[in-house]
């Protein structure tokens, strides 16, 4: 069996969820408190980050931009990162922008401070923190919103991971209610596309204990 060590909040584990079911490859969760810092995880992932992939013939494949890459290669049939070279560029470009500029600006500050520093025991939310998330939060769902209005899907003509990346940030974030979706009706729209794939019924399934999302989580219609 093949298994994903995850969070299941993590975006980056989101990400790759939404592509082993775009692909239809068949897994099984393994919640990694990585602030455990297991033994037996660390021979996995000796960075203790989640998502880590692990095939069933005994293959570790750490961190989600190494597993999405992996995933191309090994199983190509559904074609995630573009056919061409300007193709695989700009989806490159747009995954790395979610995992990167967007987590950095808008998730961490408002997921991260919100939701992990407390599952981690780090203490409080810190303000400023809060306040450069919000601030950073509408111009990148504007840019999203371009993308959306101007392309089929984010990254040109096909669904691509930059999409996947793109919505585990989002659904993420609206999970804990931090999307006002009023305010994005492009991105809304988008988004709701998205999350009537099949590939999507997991995440929107998930619950954490203790917090639960808004009605509309997993309201195709919203």
């Amino acid at each position: 069996m093949r298994y994903l060590y995850h969070l299941p909040l993590s975006p980056y584990s989101r990400k790759i969820r939404l592509a082993l079911a775009e692909k239809r490859l068949p897994f099984e969760l393994r919640l990694e408190k990585v602030w455990e810092r297991r033994p037996e995880y660390l021979d996995l992932n000796p960075a203790c980050t989640v998502p880590t992939l692990l095939e069933d013939n005994g293959l570790a494949v750490p961190d989600s931009v190494v597993i999405g890459e992996y995933l191309e290669e090994a199983y190509p049939d559904t074609r995630l990162l573009g056919r061409t070279l300007a193709e695989r560029v700009e989806v490159r470009r747009l995954t790395a922008w979610f995992d990167g500029k967007f987590a950095d600006e808008v998730t961490d500050k408002l997921l991260g401070e919100k939701y992990m520093k407390r599952l981690m025991g780090r203490g409080n939310p810190d303000a400023m923190a809060l306040r450069a998330g919000y601030a950073a939060r509408g111009p990148h769902l504007d840019y999203v919103g371009w993308l959306s209005e101007t392309r089929p899907w984010l990254a040109g003509a096909t669904i691509s991971l930059a999409d996947f990346a793109a919505a585990a940030q989002l659904s993420a974030l609206d999970y804990i209610g931090e999307i006002d979706w009023a305010s994005a009706p492009a991105v809304k729209e988008w988004y709701a596309r998205i999350k009537s794939r099949p590939c999507f019924r997991g995440l929107l399934g998930d619950r954490v204990p203790g917090l639960a999302p808004p009605a509309h989580y997993a309201d195709l219609d919203f």
